[in-house]
């Protein structure tokens, strides 16, 4: 009887997997389309997952937001509590429109406001947090973020008493250190993988872990979590810290305005070596998948699209989809900056925004140019998938096709012409 029902639990498995496995293939091959096209409606009845998304309107956030929700979800029907500072762009309507997704906003650093308004979501059974805030010094932003996450978990631990997992989104500076570290400390050796230990350098990844750790010993077990470590992100946040596409397509923009080829603002070493990108529907793909799969629980995961690319290919793709001409990499004394080219360039992003009639955004907005300017001028940094895929997860990108797609998203919303 015993090897019986083990069979039966084996079968139910291999069949769950099988579903999750057609889930993550879709996704491979144009979900992204399928959420912007379909209209879906709501599943009437009890939602079994209730997920809070904390950074709902981030890059991954919003990915979050609109996959949770619909009806092929695993571990569905899900119901979900937007939670973010700011409101949603108007302008940017949801494909989770008119499905159970409640917006929230909250100020995190505020641990009152925090207090006031997540606890009474006593119905949450998964934390999904992918909330950043960004600070002078590495020093500051410990303090910031690891408030922040500290405030969300002493609202909700005690008030949710069917809260299964908490998924935290840190990234690949686990492995290199934080911005102040670069080139003061010597990074592991590539292929990252997650057993590596931690570098002897303050870190908000580190102590966000920790706090996350230590808040859960209240629930003594009842309560998993997950790490997800994504290294660059490809993705569409109309307002975002760490949009590199956006900002890309930006700078794009403005050379197709004022007649000037598409010219490379990198190093040699990121033009000519290999890098790896992370989609941010594939990011969230494997947070749900975390968040129920028991194969999952308590470990630290990196996330990447499971290929590699050159940035010299891509930079023909960025100038082939604005019409320009693409200028690669010459010489380290024909090295620029965007953050210095930029600069000033206010003025003429309005020009843009109205002769094109684009959204009503100010460059400040869309535009991050000292992040692009760090993630094109690295030493050549991989990481393995490895850990993740052995756990079960086989989610992947082809990730000229995902930098594409999101190119296609910034122009449909005409956050770009």
């Amino acid at each position: 009887m015993a090897a019986g029902l083990q069979d039966i639990s084996i079968c139910n498995y291999y069949s769950a997997s099988v579903a999750n496995m057609s889930w993550w293939w879709a996704g491979a091959i144009g979900a992204s389309k399928k959420k912007l096209d379909d209209d879906f409606t709501s599943t009437a009845g009890k939602h079994p997952s209730v997920g809070l998304v904390i950074g709902a309107t981030g890059i991954v956030g919003m990915s979050l937001v609109d996959i949770l929700p619909l009806p092929d979800t695993p571990g569905g029907p899900w119901k979900v509590y937007a939670v973010s500072r700011r409101p949603r762009v108007p302008w940017i309507p949801s494909p989770s429109d008119g499905l159970a997704v409640e917006t929230i906003l909250c100020d995190l650093s505020d641990p009152a406001d925090a207090l006031s308004k997540l606890s009474p979501l006593t119905d949450v059974t998964h934390i999904f947090y992918a909330a950043w805030a960004n600070r002078e010094s590495e020093i500051e932003n410990i303090a910031a973020n690891t408030s922040m996450l500290r405030n969300v978990l002493n609202a909700v631990l005690p008030s949710a008493p069917d809260l299964q997992h908490v998924c935290l989104q840190t990234g690949r500076k686990h492995y290199l250190g934080g911005f102040d570290s670069f080139g003061k400390v010597k990074p592991h050796d590539p292929p990252f993988h997650e057993d590596l230990p931690r570098l002897p350098v303050p870190n908000f990844y580190y102590t966000q872990e920790d706090a996350l750790f230590d808040s859960l010993r209240s629930r003594d077990g009842a309560v998993t979590w997950s790490v997800h470590r994504p290294t660059t992100i490809f993705g569409f946040a109309p307002i975002s810290m760490m949009n590199i596409i956006g900002t890309l397509c930006v700078y794009a923009a403005i050379c197709k305005h004022e007649g000037q080829p598409l010219r490379w603002p990198g190093n040699r070493i990121t033009w000519e070596g290999f890098s790896d990108a992370s989609d941010a529907d594939l990011i969230a793909e494997q947070q749900i998948w975390a968040a129920i799969d028991p194969y999952a629980k308590n470990e630290a995961f990196n996330c990447n699209n499971g290929d590699v690319f050159k940035w010299k290919h891509l930079w023909t793709t960025l100038a082939e989809q604005f019409e320009l001409e693409a200028v690669g990499y010459s010489a380290e004394e024909e090295s620029f900056k965007l953050a210095v080219t930029m600069k000033g360039k206010e003025e003429l992003w309005d020009k843009i925004v109205q002769e094109k009639q684009l959204a009503p955004t100010r460059l400040g907005e869309v535009a991050n140019w000292w992040f692009v300017d760090a993630a094109l001028n690295f030493d050549e940094h991989l990481d393995t998938m490895n850990k993740s895929k052995e756990h079960g997860f086989l989610g992947f990108r082809n990730t000229r096709r995902s930098f594409v797609s999101w190119i296609h998203k910034m122009k449909s919303y005409k956050i770009v012409p």
